[in-house]
């Protein structure tokens, strides 16, 4: 199937093009035609396949096809972090070139008076992290009563992040005849509950086995002492990787730590987590997606809205307590039909950990041995 065969208006088609994109991928090409017929959507893929197009070309197409509108806005997308709002509103610009389409990003980290002033002036698409969205209601600066599609982007981040409450806040303010899409890369319980109270009548759409890792990924395991870690982790980003590197550590005073040891080896490296500020976490994401920064250590939850197509690298530095955060870390790399390598750095604590990914994802990742600082 090419995109011309999915129905949408022709300037959504030239756009499409003028991106490269030439066939549809899985998601894409069993979601666009659901969104077009009006029907809500439970979207289950896993990072990197092509979520954002998947609503978002549909939803500019029937925009369009709308015509102005001055009521406030219709659409309304939710995203568990900045970095993945910053993205998909960049996706949106990309894909509505050419179109009388006007989207806002609500952030925090940054002054909420810029954002409201930007409402004012109009707006048809909100993209918005849950708690500046609802510090802007509050301002009395958004009318969401028009609001006819609603998108829940990364459902399962939102739901380890405490947003639960926050979402079921926004849902009171928008009108319950409306078009939900729902997108979740892993399917736990919650996730489900959460789909049946927000769903009606949905299509399910899934386009790999739940909690699968790429096959594009090689996955590579090293154990080493915790004392001897961060050694290990320049010396394979001396010797044995070639290219961007980004590197998944358990908390934020660890992120700064490794980030302050690679420096010291004279690698050029950034970190990024939620107690930098919306405009260091840019300028990193930036630096480190351009090539002037070779290496990017980051915590989950900062981590999600890096979207790299040629990144060859994922460095688990610390093992995740969820086998989930697995699938997802790895499905940084990997993308966009290039191959990529996972590398994780456990200790002997850590077998347990290891275990329950291993049984997540149904296979074994293969260990490295006699490497210059096993234990």
């Amino acid at each position: 199937m090419t995109f011309t065969e999915l129905q949408l208006c022709e300037q959504v088609q030239s756009n499409v093009r003028a991106a490269g994109y030439t066939q549809p991928t899985p998601i894409q090409e069993q979601a666009i035609p659901v969104v077009l017929a009006g029907r809500d959507i439970f979207g289950c893929a896993q990072t990197g396949t092509g979520k954002t197009a998947a609503f978002g070309l549909p939803i500019l197409h029937r925009l369009h096809n709308e015509g102005p509108f001055r009521g406030g806005p219709r659409v309304l997308i939710l995203a568990p972090t900045r970095e993945l709002a910053v993205q998909i509103d960049e996706s949106f610009r990309s894909y509505a070139k050419g179109l009388k389409v006007r989207s806002v990003v609500l952030l925090g980290g940054v002054s909420i008076r810029p954002q409201i002033d930007q409402i004012r002036r109009g707006v048809d698409i909100v993209i918005a992290t849950p708690g500046r969205l609802l510090d802007v209601v509050e301002h009395r600066a958004l009318n969401l009563s028009h609001v006819h599609t609603f998108v829940l982007d990364e459902a399962d981040r939102m739901l380890d992040m405490g947003f639960l409450p926050s979402i079921r806040q926004v849902v009171k303010l928008i009108p319950a005849q409306r078009q939900t899409l729902f997108f979740s890369a892993t399917l736990p319980r919650e996730i489900r509950d959460l789909a049946n109270s927000l769903l009606k009548d949905p299509v399910h759409v899934a386009v790999a086995p739940e909690n699968t890792t790429t096959e594009m990924v090689d996955q590579r395991l090293y154990y080493v002492e915790r004392d001897r870690k961060r050694a290990l982790l320049a010396h394979l980003l001396e010797e044995d990787m070639d290219g961007s590197v980004l590197v998944f550590t358990r908390t934020k005073r660890g992120a700064d730590r490794v980030t302050k040891d690679l420096m010291k080896v004279g690698l050029k490296v950034a970190s990024i987590h939620g107690d930098k500020s919306q405009m260091a976490r840019q300028k990193a994401l930036q630096d480190f997606k351009s090539g002037r920064t070779r290496v990017l250590v980051a915590t989950d939850i900062a981590a999600r809205g890096i979207d790299i197509a040629q990144l060859p690298y994922v460095v688990n530095f610390d093992v995740p307590e969820a086998a989930e955060t697995y699938v997802h870390r790895i499905g940084r790399t990997g993308r966009a039909g290039r191959s990529g390598i996972a590398v994780t750095l456990a200790t002997p604590e850590d077998r347990n950990s290891l275990r329950d990914i291993e049984k997540l994802i149904r296979m074994r990742i293969p260990t490295v041995r006699d490497h210059p600082f096993e234990g």
